[in-house]
């Protein structure tokens, strides 16, 4: 069995067994905070993880990437206070969104022979949402940098769960949109890229909208007060004129990840 198969099997499986989770490099929440994190302005859990995902989008080949994880558990600001407090369990909060889009060039894959290298992106922006107990909506927006000029979001939606006082599950349905700069850059085809790719492609020019719709989950685990354990992952489905790429017809319209990390907290005053 190649690497690549393996890769396939192993995220179908961690998904059925619905230990994954958000799918993006920054987790929403930290966990329960202890009563002396609780009294601080700010907490921030910092960490890294690896994750399991498509060598590009609409890619059926997959790679192992290096991830950063933020969780912003407490956020204090002069004049407003308190803005994010991860001692309520219900509430707004609010989360840096962001994202890392690694170069795409012709030779990943004989499906994008004659495409134009797109060079790495960086995704930065905000995201924030409301959460009980056992709830929580949220929505992100992210700005394009260097690779694509465009905007992305996501709406999202999870159910929490927790099996053991050390234990957090959540899971739910995901929408990802996308500005036109966005889908022109990664599921357009332009002439000359057609005419170059020896017929494997077609000039395309898609639109703004929804690219994918999926599921996602997460499991963290409360190794102590300051050390966390995350498994994360989950399943796409690219819609509408993402999939009518020939870029996606020529890849794979499903896309799944896996991956694990670690984070630890930091909790401090600065006014």
């Amino acid at each position: 069995m190649d690497v690549i198969r393996m890769m396939k099997l192993l995220s179908r499986a961690a998904l059925a067994l619905s230990l994954t989770a958000i799918s993006g490099a920054a987790l929403a929440e930290s966990g329960q905070l202890s009563t002396q994190d609780a009294s601080k302005q700010f907490v921030v859990d910092l960490g890294i993880g690896a994750i399991v995902k498509p060598r590009y989008e609409a890619a059926d080949s997959y790679l192992v990437y290096p991830f950063p994880i933020i969780s912003v558990g407490r956020f204090y600001l002069p004049v407003f206070g308190q803005v994010t407090d991860g001692a309520r369990r219900t509430g707004p909060f609010l989360y840096p969104a962001f994202n890392f889009i690694g170069e795409r060039k012709a030779s990943d894959s004989a499906d994008l022979r004659g495409t134009k290298t797109v060079d790495w992106a960086l995704e930065l922006g905000l995201g924030g949402g409301y959460r009980t107990q056992h709830f929580r909506a949220f929505a992100e927006l992210r700005q394009g940098i260097n690779g694509h000029t465009g905007q992305v979001g996501q709406l999202g939606l999870d159910g929490i769960i927790y099996p053991h006082e050390k234990w957090e599950v959540s899971f739910g349905p995901r929408a990802d949109f996308a500005s036109e700069e966005y889908m022109d850059t990664y599921f357009g085809v332009s002439a000359s890229e057609a005419a170059n790719s020896g017929g494997r492609l077609t000039a395309y020019s898609p639109s703004a909208g929804f690219k994918s719709l999926g599921v996602a989950a997460r499991a963290s685990y409360d190794w102590n007060d300051d050390v966390r354990l995350h498994l994360q992952g989950g399943y796409d489905r690219l819609v509408g004129d993402a999939a009518n790429s020939p870029i996606a017809e020529g890849g794979s319209k499903d896309q799944f990840s896996v991956g694990v990390g670690v984070s630890y907290r930091f909790a401090f005053d600065l006014f």
